[in-house]
C-alpha cells in the first residue's frame, strides 16, 4: 500500500515537473519570439537609416551599418554587437571611431528603434556637438524629413524633434525657434519664439 502510494506521488511530481518545464519553455519561446520580432526589424532598418545619414554628393551610398547577435540561442540573455562603417572607412570597432561618427552611429540607432515602437517627438540635447558643419547639415536635414514623414525607416509617420543646439546652421533646417535668454533687469528668464515655416528654404 506504502509502495502504491509513493508510486501515486512519483507520478503526480513527475506531472507538476512536466507541466512547470512546459510553462517554462512557452515563455522562453514567446521571449525569443518578441525580442526576434523587434530585432529583426531593427536590424533591418538601421543600415537604411545609418546611409541615409551618412550619404553626401561624394559619397552617394552612405556608410554601412549591421547588428549581430552575441548568442543566437538565448539572444536576450547576451549582446547585441553593433558595427557602424562611415563612408570610405574601413571596418573597425565603435571605439576606434571619432566623436562625430559615434553620434551618426548613435543617432542611426535611435532611429530604427525608434521605427519599431515610434514615439511622438525626440528630445535631443545637443546631440550635434561632437558634429562638423557638414555632418551637422547631415542630420539637421535627416531630422527635418522625419518631423515631416519622410525618410528611411520613418514608414510615414511624423515625429516631432525638440532639438537643443548652439550650432546656427541647424537652426535654419527647424520650422521653428525657441530661444532662452537671461533678464538682467528682472534677474529670471525670457523665452523668445520665431516661426520659420513662413520663409522659403
Amino acid at each position: 500500500e506504502r509502495e502504491r502510494a509513493q508510486a501515486e506521488d512519483l507520478e503526480r511530481a513527475r506531472k507538476k515537473t512536466k507541466d512547470a518545464q512546459d510553462a517554462f519553455d512557452e515563455f522562453k519561446n514567446r521571449r525569443t519570439s518578441t525580442f526576434m520580432t523587434a530585432f529583426e526589424h531593427i536590424a533591418a532598418a538601421i543600415d537604411r537609416v545609418y546611409k541615409e545619414l551618412t550619404q553626401s554628393e561624394s559619397h552617394p551610398l552612405g556608410g554601412t551599418a549591421y547588428l549581430s547577435l552575441e548568442s543566437p540561442d538565448e539572444p536576450y540573455n547576451h549582446g547585441v554587437k553593433f558595427t557602424a562603417m562611415p563612408p570610405t572607412k574601413r571596418f573597425r570597432d565603435m571605439e576606434q571611431l571619432s566623436g562625430g561618427e559615434k553620434t551618426m552611429a548613435a543617432l542611426a540607432l535611435i532611429f530604427a528603434i525608434h521605427s519599431y515602437r515610434s514615439s511622438p517627438f525626440f528630445v535631443l540635447d545637443e546631440v550635434d556637438a561632437a558634429l562638423d558643419k557638414t555632418n551637422v547639415e547631415k542630420m539637421a536635414a535627416f531630422i527635418r524629413a522625419r518631423s515631416h514623414g519622410t525618410g528611411a525607416g520613418s514608414e510615414g509617420a511624423a515625429c516631432q524633434s525638440i532639438v537643443i543646439s548652439l550650432k546656427d546652421y541647424f537652426f535654419d533646417k527647424a520650422d521653428s525657434l525657441v530661444g532662452v535668454s537671461r533678464d538682467v533687469n528682472e534677474a529670471c528668464s525670457k523665452v523668445l519664439t520665431f516661426d520659420l515655416t513662413q520663409y522659403e528654404e
